[in-house]
């Protein structure tokens, strides 16, 4: 019986279990246990069943992620294989808008901008979101030539780097940071390109100008959609998906699918240590031993790098220099006719350079159906990230204070709407930050561990942030280990046939 050694129970190192237990089912004599050291498992991934206290029906408060991308497979699979893809929920799109902060005021963003780029003239040009040398500027991003690479050398700049270059400071501020870097909670100046929006790099390079890009994407968007019509009764597919119970619901399936029994929580794992005929041990904190054939470190990279020292220094020294930054969410909910606001959007983006102390708020209640009870309302914000690490010494009361002025300024909020009740949710070192050089780091650490049999790194540290990313990384640690005991499963075989 060949055991893995997963540690860390959020999303990539469920994935990980789940497929452990897939390969156990298909007769492979594998087994695995998760060591986990909060007292859950999910991760960044917490849902709260909260009831009214007037009337006791209930609110699904998200604390972490609320939701996935639709485009992306490996939760949609998940879902199926568990038996909750009926669960899934899209956006409630009748009531789809997005207001942005600018001096003051809430812009409603144009009909037709795709990421950062406008994709339909009138709406464009009759917003006051931009001035129009602003408007002026974007638009020479037909004419500006596409940036020459040389043979070989990585194509990589920063956020910032390119928006200025292709359409100006003023798209920047207004429109790309809030939207793009709001994602990954980045500072634009540090962010690189390569490693979270490599599309773009190549939309260049393909296209020239970006408007024309994303006009095409638009294009090819609007053939499928004609092409492959919505079957009469299915649910609508939107840009972003959740589930009914809340995010929690997948974390829950997950759980059950691979074994419960196999895992441990409030094991606070202190190293990591391999033997010189391969065998790991694992020492808990209390001097408990785990042993085992592999070890998949399913934790932020921070957590990973004291752990792999000892088997591999210079992993840990690329781990080490992968930074990270905070944040919280705050989540409140009102009586629907105290608001005094048009409820009607899915929430409002605040840029940097509106110095506020909200990030964004998201209207969960109209985004999600079913969120909040009828005649209820409820509404999540934003705090921290790299540009304000400040906040996160507030306490909860003083960040609860502090998002429902936010609310009252940005919003138009009634400051007689007083919140029924209030949830935060801290995420300490939460978010990962790839900067300019983290694909380097990161083809570093997957070289060296490639050369250590047993030895797998999964999470968002690393090739993506969303949860089908991370969920992807744990599958792929377990199809290392396996393959190095000359092991396959039959649905790694049908993948490969897929896309070859």
């Amino acid at each position: 019986m060949k055991k893995v050694i997963i540690i860390g129970g959020g999303v990539a190192g469920l994935g990980a279990a789940f497929k452990v237990r897939r390969a156990a089912d298909e007769g492979h004599d594998v087994d695995f246990v998760l060591l986990e050291r909060a007292d859950r498992v999910g991760g960044k991934i917490d849902t709260e069943i909260v009831a009214d206290p007037e009337s006791g029906e209930e609110y699904v408060v998200d604390g972490g992620p609320d939701c996935f991308l639709t485009e992306k497979p490996a939760i949609h699979r998940v879902a199926k294989a568990t038996g909750i893809f009926d669960d899934e929920l899209p956006t409630d799109d009748s009531r789809k808008k997005t207001l942005i902060l600018k001096k003051g005021r809430l812009y409603e963003m144009p009909d037709g901008v795709m990421m950062f780029a406008p994709t339909k003239f009138v709406p464009f040009a009759t917003t006051g979101l931009f001035s129009w040398p602003g408007k002026i500027r974007m638009a020479m991003d037909l004419f500006i030539p596409k940036k020459k690479v040389a043979e070989g050398e990585r194509n990589d700049e920063t956020l910032e780097s390119f928006i200025v270059r292709r359409m100006g400071q003023e798209c920047l501020d207004r429109l790309a940071e809030p939207l793009v870097g709001g994602v990954h909670a980045s500072d634009p100046k540090m962010m690189s390109l390569a490693a979270t929006f490599p599309r773009l790099l190549d939309m260049e390079q393909k296209h020239g100008s970006m408007m024309l890009a994303f006009l095409d994407a638009r294009k090819k968007v609007e053939e499928m959609k004609k092409k492959y019509p919505p079957k009469p009764g299915a649910k609508p597919r939107t840009f972003f998906t959740s589930f009914t119970g809340g995010m929690k619901e997948l974390v829950n399936a997950m759980l059950e699918a691979a074994g419960p029994d196999r895992v441990r929580t409030g094991a606070v794992v202190e190293s990591v240590d391999r033997a010189e005929d391969g065998a790991w041990t694992v020492t808990l904190e209390g001097g408990e031993s785990v042993r085992g054939d592999a070890v998949i470190l399913a934790t932020e990279a921070f957590a990973a790098e004291p752990l792999v020292r000892a088997v591999d220094a210079q992993i840990a020294d690329a781990l080490a220099n992968i930074p990270v930054s905070s944040s919280a969410t705050v989540s409140m909910a009102f009586k629907e006719d105290e608001v005094g606001i048009d409820m009607n959007a899915f929430g409002v983006l605040c840029p940097i350079v509106e110095s506020r102390a909200l990030l964004a708020a998201t209207y969960s209640s109209t985004k999600w159906p079913g969120r909040a009870p009828k005649g209820r309302m409820l509404m999540r914000g934003f705090v921290g990230g790299p540009h304000n690490q400040a906040i996160m010494k507030k306490s909860d009361e003083e960040l609860q204070a502090i998002v429902l002025k936010e609310l009252q300024s940005i919003l138009g909020l009634d400051s007689n709407a007083k919140p029924l009740f209030t949830r935060v949710f801290r995420w300490t070192n939460g978010m990962p930050q790839y900067t300019l050089g983290h694909l380097d780091r990161v083809e570093l650490i997957e070289s060296r561990a490639s050369h250590i049999p047993g030895l797998a790194l999964a999470g968002g540290s690393y090739t993506g942030v969303g949860l089908p990313n991370c969920i992807e990384s744990g599958e792929r640690g377990v199809t290392k280990v396996l393959a190095e005991w000359g092991l396959e499963l039959a649905e790694d075989k049908v993948e490969e046939k897929r896309l070859y």
